[in-house]
């Protein structure tokens, strides 16, 4: 059996599993190897009721005391039952499951293991799992793998699938050679899958998952290597020269640039007039201005008579800079004819489009990743803008250049990263720098809580939509079961439903929604349909609600800093005081002071620098923490040390054989050229 064999091929799994696993991505044996926990399990022994610490999973043996309570709060149902021991009591909450008051009889001794919570001096567990004595002795030291699942497939049928299909798959070839795997301390890659889902102990999965990142990374700055090689010293085709357009608008703007804004966008018209094609990243923290420096590039662009592209990574957030765009247009009468195009266009609105971009009426053309699909024709394309979730690569560069010549490229970034790792990450770029945020924009007032604060949240948060305002509340998973422990979008909506006054609007988003009903989604929630909108992360880069004030993150433990602060960036952007709740499940004080750094600044790149600094690489698990690096495994902050050493066996490896033509570099090019020739054209990094 190979990687490229269908799961159906697995005893057990049938059409309908299949259809589950299909729901997650995973088709086939490869795809499900590749489906690496999210987190392990490791049950440890029970403890008494005074031992067991607030934000800490633990298990304890004790007595029902008294009579479950049921009651009803809307369409929820709430089960309450108080446990002891002799040395203290505990409240247990479960919801939605009524049975439970059948099955826990006073005066019964049961084991249960959850998170515990408390308010006060009160100790408490919301939905903890139930075990036999015996079930959870032989559960007892033991890691257990916790996989990402969706609704009606178990962690229990993962794991099944995972060890079958790994004494079945034939192993793939080593493609390090043996010195590079001494010289880096690399496990090899076979046994590095096989401990990322069934670990003996913790050290050995700490080796296998820095094998697995060293690829991840190593792969990346490989073909990073590749573009920064195929873009250096490309010719300028399209030399630029400042008009009084560019200097007209920054007269009529109602602001003056920065300093900060004001050198970069110096850097960008020397770039632009330079002998050499622009390829510049504009790096810099939310709401820095990043945006107006674009604007005024394509306004450089059109004006020395050339076509600008300006791509969104969302249909809603093109839809915005369009009208933004068209809204200077007609305030200041600049030169831009500008044209929108985005995948939920009719087929008569995109031929349209086309023919308006082919002829070259249209001088702006904003839109998603349609913009550099085949049917579209430019007439003098010669400058593409991107934000980081569209990092252009060396094919992108070629599709272009066959419509025409290479254009200028310009990647605007709002994740915070360190000098140090961005030197190493944005190696093919030049990395412009915007630390100064303008004049007059009030800062987020932050707080960083305890689960027992969500009553008073819940009234703040209900405080805010009465004077008309909008909230966004974040959790780290789309549906119940996915993982243990965590709050998830579906689930939280309904209790939010229940928590706040009926006429308050509450929707969901999470990104296995289809696109067409995302769109809607963040299009209702800018015109102020939805009240409060629950989402994932999905929303780091969706949209611009100045009248958003509140922005409340569960499980803020889960996140790294940087994106915690990526998050707080969707509020903080309108006239009104704004504000961001962390809500911590857990209260032991390291994580309380990693979290507090959010509390004391506002600064992204300070943040970031903490970041580095605080998660070590014994950190293992979180919601990736990243901002646009959607690496599977690797992290780069936590494996910054990885990062560095994959960076220092590129460069090594690059030295000594260019081309990798030596025989035992075969099996390492055969790996990249498939890596490469999988990325998709508009890569997502």
């Amino acid at each position: 059996m190979d990687r490229e064999t269908s799961i159906l091929e697995l005893k057990g799994v049938g059409e309908k599993t299949r259809r589950l696993f299909e729901k997650l991505d995973i088709r086939t044996v490869g795809e499900l190897l590749s489906h690496y926990p999210r987190d392990y399990e490791l049950f440890e022994e029970p403890v008494k009721i005074a031992q067991a610490a607030p934000g800490k999973v633990c298990a304890v043996y004790a007595l029902v005391t008294g009579m479950p309570n049921v009651r009803r709060v809307r369409s929820l149902q709430i089960l309450n039952v108080n446990i002891s021991d002799e040395t203290g009591t505990m409240q247990l909450t479960f919801f939605n499951m009524p049975f439970l008051k059948k099955v826990l009889k006073p005066g019964g001794y049961y084991l249960f293991r959850g998170t515990v919570l408390s308010r006060g001096n009160a100790k408490r567990m919301e939905q903890p799992k139930i075990y036999q004595a015996e079930e959870y002795r032989r559960q007892t030291g033991r890691l257990l793998p916790r996989y990402s699942l969706t609704k009606g497939l178990t962690n229990q049928a993962v794991q099944k699938a995972v060890r079958q299909a790994l004494s079945l798959c034939d192993p793939e070839e080593e493609f390090y050679p043996r010195a590079m795997l001494d010289t880096f301390d690399l496990m090899p890659e076979r046994e590095a899958v096989e401990t990322i889902h069934f670990p003996a102990d913790r050290s050995s999965l700490l080796r296998a998952r820095q094998r697995l990142v060293f690829d991840e990374f190593f792969a990346f700055l490989y073909l990073l290597r590749i573009n920064r090689q195929a873009g250096e010293g490309l010719e300028n085709h399209f030399r630029m020269f400042e008009t009084a357009d560019t200097v007209r608008f920054l007269e009529r703007l109602p602001f003056s640039l920065t300093k900060a804004q004001s050198k970069v966008w110096q850097e960008i018209r020397n770039d632009m007039g330079g002998a050499c094609c622009m390829n510049r990243l504009i790096q810099g923290d939310v709401g820095s201005g990043k945006t107006i420096l674009a604007v005024l590039a394509l306004l450089m662009t059109a004006a020395n008579g050339y076509q600008g592209a300006l791509m969104a990574p969302t249909e809603v957030l093109a839809v915005q800079h369009f009208e933004t765009i068209s809204g200077y247009v007609e305030k200041y009468g600049i030169c831009f004819r500008p044209v929108l195009l985005v995948g939920s266009m009719t087929a008569g609105e995109k031929r349209e489009a086309y023919e308006k971009i082919a002829s070259g009426e249209a001088n702006l053309i904003i839109g998603t990743h349609a913009l550099i699909q085949d049917k579209v024709q430019y007439r003098s394309l010669a400058l593409v803008v991107t934000d980081e979730q569209h990092r252009f690569g060396v094919r992108q560069r070629e599709n272009l250049a066959r419509k025409g010549e290479a254009p200028h490229i310009l990647v605007m970034s709002a994740t915070p990263i360190p000098r140090t790792l961005a030197i190493i990450l944005y190696g093919d770029l030049h990395i412009s720098v915007v630390d100064e945020l303008p004049q007059g924009r009030l800062p987020v007032k932050n707080c960083v809580v305890n689960t027992s604060y969500r009553p008073t949240a819940y009234r703040f948060i209900a405080g805010q939509v009465a004077q008309g305002r909008q909230v966004y509340v974040i959790c780290p998973q789309v549906e119940e079961g996915e993982m243990e422990d965590l709050e998830n979008v579906v689930d939280y909506a309904e209790k939010l439903r229940s928590a706040l006054p009926p006429d308050i609007q509450v929707a969901y988003l999470h990104g296995r929604m289809r696109a067409s009903d995302k769109n809607r989604i963040m299009n209702e929630f800018a015109a102020h349909s939805i009240d409060v909108l629950v989402s994932t992360t999905v929303i780091e880069v969706g949209i611009n609600v100045p009248n958003a004030t509140v922005m409340m993150v569960e499980n803020a433990e889960r996140f790294g800093l940087a994106q915690l602060h990526q998050l707080r960036g969707r509020v903080g952007r309108g006239e009104h005081q704004s504000y961001c709740i962390f809500v911590s499940a857990k209260e032991d004080r390291e994580t309380m002071e990693r979290l507090q750094i959010l509390n004391r600044s506002n600064d992204g790149f300070q943040i970031a620098a903490e970041d580095l600094r605080l998660r070590g690489p014994g950190e293992l698990f979180g919601v990736r923490q990243s901002g646009d690096f959607a690496f599977r495994v690797g992290d780069i902050y936590t494996d910054a040390d990885v990062l560095k050493r994959a960076a220092d066996a590129i460069d090594s490896l690059l030295d000594r054989d260019r081309d990798l033509a030596l025989p035992e570099h075969g099996a390492l090019k055969r790996r990249l050229a498939q890596q490469a020739a999988n990325t998709v054209d508009f890569r997502t990094i």
